[in-house]
């Protein structure tokens, strides 16, 4: 393979993992990638995943082109050779299971790779054609495969295991990373049996909650996407094979849709509980010691909720929406939930609910898991410079990753702290990257930050000035202890 070298790092780009899942391997497992003769040129992006167009923007007028041959995964590595294999780092990037991709901008790598670890940032599928579970509609002459993307990103983890030496990575070493629903993914891996081995530590960054559900609530939503696109009782497998991508991506919005006004479980699409690939719930795996026993960083944004008050509208941030969320919880449960926010239903504490509901309450439950039987580390990032607090977004959703990226170091990042807070923005950005680095190498992230515990709940806050708390939320941690809308 040719890549090239650019900014002190060496890169190569749309290196396949996986034959193509298209024609009659659409929506079955990922079959090992073929050989190739001659030179493979790795200088570009490939295709990304079917979603709508407007999230492929890769610039100002710039889009990746979309395609189900989409099963690709790049590498970074620092340009200057290394005395000992480095540690490599795994990044499996969000987007709510419908939408993102490797080639994002901001997923570049380089910073990381620059201080020292082999940097990978994969390609998996979304949506219809990998995150919703449709196997409920198999036939004798068509099979449907379950968790699709899941077993996209074990066979991207065996591509790391068997080839990332060649590129000057420790295939022991490997942690895997993710942001929002590549933060679920990232947990969900730790309860994937065929994955265990492939990866010796992981960083969930604001897992979701809500997005587990059972093969009954799948094939029931299986049955109504196969309606949204006209199949008929007996030809949903048929039809299926037959849509173009761009149908299936538009009958996943309207399914989306459908599956909030009917509170049919939080979500639709991502994991199934219940198949070879994951047999029980993540965090009951966690909470049973039968998940991988591997280090565990988790934690959330200080406002996780604001982002959704601008755009994806799909968290209860209001009070009508939040009434609606609850209005099949028991009475005592509700009351529980809004009364750990003292100023509801004030809009600021509607919006600290939402977040909790969306994300905090995943991470408390997967820190009181899995600290049990292995190493786990609990954060909140609180760090927002002044032009986002201005502009009422704060330390919202996906802001940490300006400081795992380095953004804070680019001509754009400069843009945000230019009221004054480049100083702060930089100690930050320092602080998260040498944790960060410090657990990919040890799986610990620093003497100074303790494990999470039952105990004493320690939480390391990221801030202007980080700092160690202990169980900062415990009204609110307690207050959605084991809540769910999923079934």
């Amino acid at each position: 393979m040719e890549g090239f070298t650019r900014d002190g790092v060496h890169r190569w780009r749309s290196i396949p993992y996986a034959r193509p899942p298209v024609g009659s391997l659409r929506l079955r497992a990922p079959q090992p990638a073929q050989p190739w003769s001659g030179v493979r040129h790795c200088h570009g992006f490939a295709n990304c995943a079917p979603q709508q167009r407007r999230y492929t923007m890769l610039g100002v007028g710039r889009y990746q082109p979309m395609g189900e041959d989409c099963l690709t995964l790049n590498v970074v590595t620092p340009e200057a050779p290394a005395e000992a294999p480095l540690p490599v780092m795994v990044f499996i990037h969000g987007g709510g299971y419908i939408l993102g991709s490797s080639a994002t901008p901001l997923y570049d790598g380089a910073a990381l790779a620059r201080r020292g670890c082999v940097y990978v940032s994969v390609n998996y599928r979304l949506g219809a054609l990998g995150c919703l579970d449709l196997s409920s509609l198999s036939t004798p002459d068509v099979t449907i495969d379950s968790n699709l993307f899941l077993r996209d990103l074990v066979m991207a983890l065996r591509w790391v295991k068997d080839n990332i030496s060649a590129f000057g990575g420790d295939p022991d070493n490997v942690t895997i990373f993710g942001e929002s629903a590549g933060a679920h993914i990232t947990a969900t891996l730790l309860a994937v049996p065929s994955a265990e081995g492939l990866f010796a530590r992981a960083i969930s960054e604001s897992p979701a909650s809500g997005m587990v559900r059972s093969p009954e609530t799948a094939a029931e939503f299986a049955t109504r996407f196969a309606e949204l696109l006209g199949a008929r009782r007996g030809n949903a497998a048929e039809v299926l094979m037959r849509a173009s991508a761009a149908q299936l991506v538009d009958a996943q919005h309207r399914l989306i849709d459908q599956g909030m006004e009917d509170r049919l479980g939080a979500f639709p699409i991502g994991p199934v509980a219940g198949d070879d690939v994951v047999p029980v719930d993540p965090v009951e795996a966690m909470r049973g010691g039968s998940a991988h026993r591997v280090p565990l960083i988790v934690g959330t944004n200080a406002e996780e909720g604001r982002l959704f008050t601008r755009f994806l509208k799909m968290l209860p941030t209001n009070q009508t929406m939040i009434e609606e969320l609850l209005a099949d919880t028991e009475p005592a449960a509700r009351e529980r939930i809004t009364a750990a926010y003292p100023d509801y239903p004030a809009p600021s504490a509607c919006i600290q609910l939402g977040g909790d509901f969306a994300f905090g309450s995943a991470a408390w439950q997967i820190a009181e898991a899995h600290s049990a039987h292995a190493p786990t580390y609990l954060y909140r990032y609180d760090y927002a410079p002044r032009t986002l607090r201005w502009s009422g977004l704060g330390a919202t959703h996906a802001t940490e990753l300006l400081a795992v990226f380095d953004v804070y170091r680019t001509r754009f990042g400069a843009l945000l702290t230019a009221a004054a807070d480049r100083r702060a923005a930089l100690r930050v950005s320092n602080q998260v990257q040498r944790r960060w680095r410090s657990f990919s190498r040890s799986g610990a992230p620093g003497d100074d930050w303790p494990a999470y515990t039952t105990a004493d709940r320690a939480v390391m806050v990221f801030d202007r000035k980080s700092r160690v708390e202990f169980d900062p939320h415990q009204h609110r941690r307690i207050a959605w202890d084991g809540f769910s809308l999923a079934r």
